[in-house]
This record gives structure tokens, sequence and C-alpha cells, in this order.
């Protein structure tokens, strides 16, 4: 069995080593190495835990992408089920660039450098230093200032990025690719529980949906500027969609079939990236994303690639 890696680099992801620096949110990890799938309860009760400190660890390990959650129906309401999204987490201090790292081709996109669009309202975009345009008018998302965005929104509808496929420039063949955005749904004001199915598709074949729990504005985000008012989105969740030839994966879980050989990248100059919210969605909830100057992460759509040696 094919084991999920994280690989951190100290400087770039603190919040990762803060997370992994309390007994407890180990022991967290452990459990959920070994029972996937639990919610809050059982997490207490395995542990013998309060529910509230279980509750605040969980929130820490999910801020650093350590866990993913998901909601489904229980005998009384919603219930939070949690899954571990790394089996293994390396601490990289090296600095050599004939390293480990050598190999892997990065390539950091503005959210608002879309090269297509269509989106309905509610919708706009903003920079870190006030509202882009008009809020709640699509045409809007033409508009040149778009280029510092630094949060986008919308209802129905897509944006879509063309990344150079720099693999082909250097002629190495490509093994994997990962694309990471922070990302939430998106309501008038914020709730917690608002569901919304986010296609993500890469050159025009879909890898699969990811449903965003909810959109967040119980505290402000980390990067998120003053003037920005707290009854808006605050911050997302930092989340990964990474294709190789065994399949397509958020955060480590397979969500697809699509493989490598399917997206065919070395015939290709450029590698598309749509972020969508289809109209026939069971949970149409909309979307918010979140690049620098807003949110918890401070970072664009990175888009990794690993060649081959």
């Amino acid at each position: 069995m094919s084991r999920n890696f994280l690989v951190v680099d100290p400087e770039q992801r603190p919040e990762v080593l803060r997370a992994l620096a309390s007994p407890q949110r180990i022991r967290i990890l452990r459990l959920l190495h070994n029972r996937p799938g639990v919610n809050v309860n059982e997490i207490a009760g395995a542990l013998d835990l309060p529910q509230s400190t279980v509750s605040s660890n969980l929130q820490t390990l999910e801020d650093a992408a350590l866990i993913r959650t998901e909601t489904q129906k229980g005998r009384k309401g919603q219930q939070k089920l949690c899954f571990l999204a790394f089996d293994d987490v390396l601490v990289m201090f090296r600095d050599d660039p004939n390293g480990a790292q050598a190999n892997v081709i990065e390539v950091a996109m503005p959210i608002g450098l879309y090269t297509s669009c269509e989106v309905s309202a509610p919708c706009g975009l903003c920079s870190p230093d006030g509202i882009i345009g008009l809020l709640d008018v699509p045409g809007s998302f033409l508009n040149p200032d778009r280029m510092n965005a630094g949060l986008m929104w919308f209802t129905r509808g897509f944006v879509e990025y063309q990344f150079p496929n720099n693999a082909r420039i250097v002629g190495k063949s490509i093994v994997e690719l990962e694309f990471s955005m922070e990302l939430s749904s998106e309501v008038p004001g914020t709730s917690i529980d608002w569901p919304s199915d986010i296609t993500v598709a890469i050159n025009g074949r879909e890898a699969g949906v990811w449903t965003s729990p909810g959109d967040y504005g119980d505290t402000r985000g980390v990067f998120t500027p003053d003037w920005w008012k707290l009854k808006g989105s605050q911050y997302g969740m930092l989340k990964s969609w990474r294709v190789t030839r065994e399949g397509a994966f958020v955060d480590g879980v397979k969500i697809s079939s699509l493989t490598l050989d399917d997206l065919d990248i070395s015939a290709h100059h450029s590698i598309r990236l749509r972020i969508e919210v289809k109209p026939e969605a069971r949970h149409p909830g909309g979307v918010n994303i979140f690049g620098r100057g807003f949110g918890n992460y401070d970072q664009d759509i990175v888009l990794r690639v690993t060649t081959a040696p």
C-alpha cells in the first residue's frame, strides 16, 4: 500500500510544526491513523479528554492541513468525521538545490491571473487594499486590476488558470503534479455548516470533487486585512489536489481514477487548472479562493511538478 508523505519546509509551514508540538495532538493523529472516520465524541472517549479540548486541537490540526474532515448525517443532526491527511511528515532543512527537491518545479499563480472565467452573483474580488470593481457584478471579473486580487468569491461558475509546462521546457517527464490552494464555501455572511461541492479539472479532465464544509468567519484570518469586515469570509482550508500514475487525490485521499497518462501533459505547452462550482452539484454552495494578503496561508495557487530524476 502506498503511503502519503508531507514534506515541510519549517520556514514556509511553521503552523505544521506548531500543530505537532503537542502530546494531545500527537495522540489524536495516532488514533486517526488507526481509526479513520471518527467524530469528536469518539475521539474524546477513546483518549479520555474533554470534548472541548479535542475540538480545539482538531481545529489546529485542520488549519495545518494534517487532518481533513467530512460532514455527514448522524442520528442527531450533522456530525463531523475526522481523517488523517498524511502517513508521514518529513521536516526538510536541506537548502541544497541539487538535493532532494532538485526534481521539483514550482510555479505560484496569483488568484487574479485567470485566463478565462464565467461566474454568477453574489461574486466579487478584493485586493489587500480594497474592493476591485463592483460587488455582485460578474463583469468586474474582467477588470484589469484583478491581477492584484487576494480574495475572490462566486456562487456558480468557474475560473481557469494556465500554468507553463516547465517540465516540457527542460525536457523532463512528469511523475506527479500537485495544486495547492486555500478554499472555502461562500454564503452571504458566513456559516460553518454550508457544504459546497468544488470541482477541480486539469487540462479539461476532472480530477475530482471536494466538498467544502463551510464558510468561515468566526475569527479574522491571519493575513486578512483589518478593513475587511469581520462578517465576511475570513479564511479557508489549504487543500492539495495531486495526480499520479495511480490516480487523483485530495490531501492524500484518492478521489478519482484520473491519472497522469490520461492528462498526456508532455503533449501540451501549458497545464490548465479549472476551479468550478457546477449548477447541478449536490451542494452548490459557492466558493471563496484566498490568495496572498488574505486567509491563513498567504500563498498563491501553487503548482508543484515532480519530474523523473
